[in-house]
């Protein structure tokens, strides 16, 4: 028979869902110069204006510029040229998720310079009607954008915020209102596909289903807009797996890994978790294996896959449980890697039961020195 009992003493799974919205943020943009072409080593200083900070960068060759690893905050944004300053954008508020884009046409700021309080008679009169509208539009454009922008910053942030404090319906509405104002935007229907999943979580029945298909429709739509988001097919393929849609699950943790090799073992461990958690063990142990072949060091992934290993140990005619090759070297391994980690004393537990005798060897962080025990 089957000795399965053992494999429930798991203290249970861990799944690990990712996030590209980080606490520091990016700004990039063109910069276009009076003729239309691209800018080449513009100065591009940036002031943060709610705490003291000061950034600074260049355009390259393409006229673009680009700056990370600033702080969320407000920012004033001024274009340098030949020592000058020749344009500025002013009470930029940054946020979570893809770069802030701020964009800067010369020949414009020169036109709405030109068209300031400042404007001499004269200089009004050397415009053509037709300069006049082009200017007036640019105008007109350039309040609609600032407003357009504004409206998406609040509402993603009041979003981002009701998120992070678990309060779904304000999320999901905060959300939704980002998600009309800028339907471009990658990171907003992320996070509400989030507040999607995480309110489905507090409903059952019809209300469950209604929730998670809104998650997921917001999630196909993120992936759609940026396809080359590792994190987002992870918390895609977690969202599908709630919904009890395991083949696009498997197929979204695929698209992962192949585009975040270095990420592949939490991608397969998250697999593996998610198909323990639907009853299939056998194909949970092999995705613990590729976490384990994709890292050597991983040593939750050993635990899990011997607790898989575990429900296939047979008892024999003399009543004695005899594990399959594998089992006690991955248990043996979780604690070479974690002698004092969550799973532990589990691990511990589940080799006594097993009647191994394996000395474990492994580093005491406490003691610093080489110790062995017996199991």
């Amino acid at each position: 028979m089957k000795f399965r009992s053992l494999a429930q003493a798991t203290a249970g799974l861990f799944l690990l869902a990712f996030t590209s919205l980080a606490q520091i943020t990016s700004i990039e943009g063109d910069v276009k110069g009076t003729d239309g072409q691209p800018v080449v080593g513009a100065v591009v200083k940036i002031e943060r204006t709610d705490v003291k900070g000061n950034y600074q960068t260049k355009t390259d060759k393409k006229g673009r510029y680009f700056h990370t690893g600033l702080p969320i905050g407000l920012y004033n944004i001024t274009v340098q040229v030949d020592g000058k300053d020749v344009d500025k954008q002013g009470n930029i508020k940054t946020s979570p998720g893809d770069p802030k884009e701020i964009n800067f046409d010369l020949k414009q700021a020169a036109a709405r310079q030109a068209a300031g309080p400042g404007m001499s008679a004269a200089q009004e009169r050397g415009m053509s009607a037709a300069d006049k509208a082009a200017l007036e539009k640019n105008m007109k454009d350039r309040e609609a954008a600032l407003k357009k922008r504004s409206e998406l910053n609040e509402s993603f942030n009041a979003g981002l915020t009701a998120v992070q404090n678990k309060q779904w319906p304000e999320a999901v509405t905060d959300l939704t209102k980002a998600a009309e104002v800028d339907p471009t935007q990658p990171a907003v229907w992320a996070q509400l596909a989030e507040a999607y999943v995480g309110l489905g979580s507090t409903k059952t029945g019809a209300d469950f289903d209604a929730a998670m298909a809104k998650g997921i429709e917001a999630y196909a739509k993120a992936i759609e807009l940026k396809p080359d988001d590792a994190a987002t097919h992870n918390n895609y393929a977690l969202a599908l797996a709630k919904a009890k849609k395991f083949p696009e699950m498997q197929a979204e943790l695929a698209k992962a890994v192949q585009l975040d090799p270095p990420g592949a073992g939490k991608y397969y461990y998250n697999l593996g978790a998610l198909l323990v958690n639907s009853g299939q063990n056998d194909t949970a142990g092999e995705a613990f294996k590729k976490a384990i072949d994709a890292d050597p060091n991983y040593a939750d992934a050993y635990y899990q896959y011997g607790v898989t290993l575990v429900a296939k140990a047979q008892i024999g005619a003399d009543g004695k449980i005899n594990p399959v090759p594998g089992t006690v070297d991955a248990l043996q391994k979780y604690l070479s890697l974690q002698p004092n980690g969550t799973f532990a004393q589990a691990a511990k537990d589940m080799l006594a039961t097993l009647g191994s005798s394996v000395e474990t060897k492994f580093q005491n962080p406490d003691a610093g020195k080489s110790t062995k025990k017996k199991k």
